[in-house]
């Protein structure tokens, strides 16, 4: 007894200090859609919500080396291999330098063949450009602080790596406001104000360093391909679910632009950017539970790795619940913050959506945890199955296929269909595991 209530203490502890993280981190994008859509109206919530998947690929990337890295780093640690788990860090830290290096050549070289590839059209173009040459210039501060802030969670500071995150967005909502408002800067203010916002975090960050309470350090070492294909089957159900949605995000808007034009576009501009701020606490629990579970795993206290799951998963039951309903109260002063010059069709487009695409809350939590349990507990084969699932193989077909048999209604539909089937898998697996 003693045992299980001090492990529910460090769940609490570490998931709810990450969800309020993770809470702050979607808010600076959910603070871009708000301001953008009442300062630049429909066309600059089009030109983000094009411009919007890229960033999935820049932060799923950092996750990919952070969660990857600092879960080996974790059970690594839990053994007393000290030396190993610095050489994790540093392949880690490599791996984030090379991913930077190419999204800043293309950002400089590429930019207006990426932003047509998009599908921005004439009206959006510049705006779209402007928002994507500027996070791809910046993607080696987005990189660094995904990695720093997973290991600084992994090394016994979940409280810093909290406050890190939430000083980061909260930072990007005033200068948001300044940058687009008093200082009439567009969507280069937007967009320079969610850059700013990883430097921040990584200033509030460099306390556990130059405090001296890290335990993890760069180490003289060359890279490392055992080190390197570790962090990269552990972290690679992260960087599929950030790059998915990306992907998701791209196929979406081609489908709604043929469906219902850029208005339509903005209207799932609205659900797209609400959703990273509800999938933020799932995501929340599941990377506060990671090095809990992993701690435990090493240390083979297999009991209390089933008791944290047991937490994690009612908890995320209860939560989806409580998301969903105020969800389907509020469906309509939701989609009005949103639409500054009271269109009524993407009034009605934005509330039909919210209503049908949110009842995929309880399964997309249930996935979310249940794919980091196998990443935690070194087992990446189901978590990458779950996440290539989620992420590819059965959302995309299910998006052509119901877009054409039901229009929007089918497009809201794909994703908590796509869940469901995918949770089905995942409970199998869980169920098999033993």
């Amino acid at each position: 007894m003693i045992k299980n209530t001090g492990c529910f203490r460090e769940f609490a502890r570490y998931a709810s200090l990450n969800v309020l993280g993770m809470l702050g981190l979607s808010c600076y994008i959910l603070a871009d859609t708000y301001f953008i859509a009442n300062g630049l109206g429909s066309d600059g919530l089009t030109a983000l919500n094009l411009a919007i998947p890229v960033y999935s690929f820049i932060h799923g990337s950092g996750l990919m080396a952070g969660m990857g890295g600092s879960t080996r780093y974790s059970i690594l640690k839990s053994l007393c291999r000290h030396e190993e788990a610095d050489r994790m860090f540093t392949n880690a830290v490599m791996i984030a330098a090379a991913l930077a290096c190419v999204y800043m050549c293309a950002g400089l070289f590429f930019t207006d063949s990426i932003v047509s590839a998009l599908g921005a059209n004439a009206s959006v173009f510049a705006m779209t450009k402007t928002y994507l040459q500027m996070i791809l210039l910046f993607s080696p501060v987005f990189l660094l602080n995904n990695v720093l802030l997973c290991f600084v969670r992994n090394d016994g500071a979940p409280q810093l790596s909290m406050r890190a995150m939430l000083g980061g967005s909260l930072s990007n909502v005033a200068l948001d406001y300044l940058f687009i408002f008093p200082c009439r800067m567009g969507i280069f203010g937007a967009v320079f104000a969610t850059c700013l916002a990883p430097i921040i975090s990584l200033l509030l960050l460099s306390v556990h360093f130059l405090r001296k309470n890290n335990q993890f350090h760069l180490s003289k070492s060359l890279p490392s391909a055992k080190y390197t294909a570790n962090i990269l089957t552990s972290g690679i159900p992260s960087l599929v679910t950030e790059v998915s949605s990306g992907v998701v995000m791209i196929v979406f808007n081609t489908v709604i632009l043929h469906l219902c034009g850029n208005i339509g576009v903005a209207a799932y501009g609205v659900i797209a950017n609400l959703s990273l701020v509800v999938l933020s606490i799932y995501n929340g629990i599941a990377q506060g539970i990671q090095p809990v579970l992993s701690r435990h795993y090493g240390a083979g206290a297999q009991s209390l790795v089933r008791a944290v799951m047991r937490y994690a998963l009612v908890s995320t039951l209860l939560l989806s619940v409580a998301v969903y309903a105020v969800i389907v109260v509020f469906a309509p002063q939701i989609a009005a913050l949103f639409n500054k010059e009271n269109d009524p069709l993407l009034q009605q487009i934005a509330v039909e959506g919210l209503k049908l695409y949110f009842t995929a809350c309880p399964f997309v939590g249930f996935n979310l945890v249940i794919s980091t349990y196998f990443t935690a507990v070194a087992r990446p084969l189901p978590a990458n199955l779950i996440s290539v699932l989620r992420g590819f193989v059965v959302i995309l077909p299910l998006a052509f296929l119901f877009s054409g048999l039901f229009q929007m209604t089918g497009v809201w539909c794909v994703f908590p269909v796509t869940e469901l089937l995918v949770a089905a898998v995942g409970g199998g697996f869980w169920l098999c595991k033993s």
